[in-house]
C-alpha cells in the first residue's frame, strides 16, 4: 500500500513542480559549471547501493563526503548553492528516485556509501530493511544537528511506529521545518 501510495503522490507532485523543477535546472546550468544534477551513492533497503539524485549545490569538485566532514563547506557552495540547500530545493530530484522504487516518501534518510559508522549502527538495529526516504522522523528531529547514534535512535522508533497516519504527520512536519528553514546547517 505504501509503496503505491508513494507512487501516485509522486506523479502528483512532479506534475505540480515540473515548472519549479526546469527553472531550478535552468538556474544552476547558468550560474556554474558542471552537470545539473549531482548522482550520490547512497545505501538503500537492506544495504544495497543506488545511485540518489539531487540538484547540484556544490561545486563539481567537492569531495564525496557529508558535508559536516568538509573543513570549510561554504568555500564548494555554487552561487545558488546554499539558498538551494536551505529550501530543501535540491532534493526535488530524489521524486526520481521514488518513482523508481529506491526510495519513499517516508524512511531513513540514505546513507552516503562511505558513512560506515551510520551503516553499522542501522544495520544493528535492524533499520537497513527500511527502504529509505525523502524525509523521516530524524529529519524532523533534528536533521544535521543530531549525532549519529541519536539519528539511530530515531530511525528505530520509527521503524517501531510505522504506519500511513505517522508517515503524513512527518511528511506535514517537514513542510513545516522547511518553510521555517529549521534544523538545516549547511
Amino acid at each position: 500500500m505504501k509503496r503505491l501510495v508513494d507512487f501516485l503522490i509522486c506523479i502528483l507532485a512532479v506534475l505540480f513542480l515540473i515548472v519549479p523543477l526546469t527553472l531550478v535546472a535552468l538556474t544552476i546550468k547558468i550560474t556554474s559549471k558542471g552537470t545539473v544534477l549531482y548522482w550520490s551513492a547512497r545505501v538503500g533497503r537492506n544495504n544495497q547501493i543506488f545511485k540518489m539524485p539531487k540538484f547540484r549545490s556544490m561545486q563539481a569538485d567537492t569531495p564525496a563526503v557529508a558535508t559536516h566532514l568538509l573543513a570549510n563547506p561554504d568555500i564548494y557552495l555554487t552561487p545558488i548553492g546554499s539558498f538551494l540547500r536551505k529550501s530543501s530545493l535540491d532534493e526535488l530530484p530524489q521524486l526520481w528516485s521514488i518513482l523508481k522504487g529506491d526510495m519513499s516518501f517516508v524512511g531513513p534518510r540514505p546513507a552516503l556509501f562511505n558513512q560506515q559508522d551510520l551503516i553499522e549502527l542501522r544495520t544493528q538495529a535492524g533499520v537497513h530493511t527500511l527502504m529509505p526516504g525523502l524525509t523521516g522522523w530524524a529529519q524532523i528531529n533534528g536533521r544535521d544537528e543530531l549525532p549519529i547514534p541519536q539519528k539511530v535512535a530515531l530511525d528505530v522508533e520509527y521503524m517501531h511506529r510505522r504506519s500511513m497516519a505517522f508517515d503524513f504527520y512527518i511528511i506535514f512536519m517537514t513542510a513545516m521545518k522547511v518553510i521555517r528553514r529549521d534544523g538545516i546547517v549547511h
